[in-house]
């Protein structure tokens, strides 16, 4: 089973949205929970969503399932999605559920070329001639291809020996400004103006959604799927882009 549940954080942190990503993704998962503690055969694996963000913000280290430390930081302006993360992860740990192996899949930004994705946002940005470092751009991002997060899903199914939380995140994060000048190159585009905090709080609140998603500093690494022998096909950004580019293209 594959539960992939839980609302868009891409808007405002109202109340009401608070609560909407929070039970989107806990309701769903405890649900779940007990339909297979009551199940004569229950699946052998229950793969659950789950979020690289749960990571402290962080510019020196590497987070891996091992190391990572968990924890809000008031810079990155985390703590709700601190909160979300531990009670996804909380509700899938209490099922009950003996006889299912679980594993919660803690999924970095996916890149793809379908409507509604973050590789749409930044493109449009770099087109834009906007394209530049954000807020500094020291700040870390993880990501994975669409193709080796479904490659990974299968990767797990087809193995008996994994459980317990596991980085969905290509080996080589890269920073804000690393990132936005690869898009930069790769589209063609010679300039992108950046820009300051202070100018993303005011995007952010003309578009309905948080700097969070920007500001926060994620270095996961994918620690256990590399020591399991997993192989990403794309293990650079550049070879990530360029293919999503490819295919957008045709």
């Amino acid at each position: 089973m594959v539960n992939l549940a839980g609302r868009s954080v891409n808007c405002r942190y109202t109340q009401a949205n608070r609560r909407t990503i929070l039970d989107s993704r806990v309701e769903p998962t405890r649900v779940l929970g007990e339909a297979i503690g009551r199940c004569a055969r229950p699946p052998r694996l229950w793969l659950n969503s789950s979020t690289a963000t749960i990571y402290k913000h962080s510019f020196e280290r590497a987070m891996d399932e091992a190391t990572g430390e968990i924890g809000a930081t008031p810079e990155a302006k985390d703590a709700f999605s601190i909160e979300v993360a531990l009670a996804w992860e909380g509700a899938l740990e209490r099922a009950l559920t003996p006889g299912t192996r679980k594993v919660a899949m803690r999924t970095a930004m996916v890149l793809g070329p379908g409507k509604g994705g973050v590789f749409r946002v930044l493109r449009r940005l770099v087109r834009f001639g906007v394209g530049g470092a954000m807020a500094g751009g020291r700040q870390f991002v993880s990501w994975v291809h669409e193709e080796d997060f479904c490659r990974a899903v299968q990767w797990l199914i087809d193995r008996d020996d994994m459980a317990g939380p596991v980085n969905v995140a290509a080996p080589k994060p890269v920073t804000n400004r690393d990132m936005m000048r690869t898009f930069r190159r790769l589209c063609g585009m010679p300039i992108g103006l950046p820009a300051a905090r202070w100018m993303l709080e005011l995007g952010a609140w003309f578009l309905r959604t948080e700097t969070e998603l920007i500001l926060k500093s994620r270095r996961v690494i994918p620690g256990r799927l590399r020591q399991s022998g997993f192989e990403f096909r794309f293990a650079t950004l550049e070879e990530a882009l360029k293919e999503i580019l490819r295919t957008n293209d045709q």
